[in-house]
């Protein structure tokens, strides 16, 4: 897992407290609304997000910059790089 510090997202979804597969749905809702080259910022306290964020940026050519933890959930950080 790659670790990342002090990225300035565009836009954050807070899905803290939403069970799965919300985590998914609401990344790739949010993710078509953003501009080539964007960095989305997800939150969640779901531990499956820690392999599912990964695999979907895999899986959807999107570029997965890294996570960042915080005391109560993670931080997610995703670049749009694909239409």
């Amino acid at each position: 897992m790659k670790f990342v510090h002090d990225v300035k997202a565009d836009v954050t979804a807070d899905i803290v407290y939403m069970m799965c597969p919300m985590h998914l749905l609401k990344l790739d809702e949010m993710i078509k609304g953003l501009e080539n080259g964007q960095v989305l910022e997800i939150l969640t306290d779901y531990d499956g997000a820690l392999e599912d964020i990964p695999q979907w940026c895999v899986k959807t050519g999107n570029e997965f910059i890294g996570m960042d933890e915080d005391e109560d959930y993670y931080k997610f950080y995703v670049r749009k790089t694909v239409q």
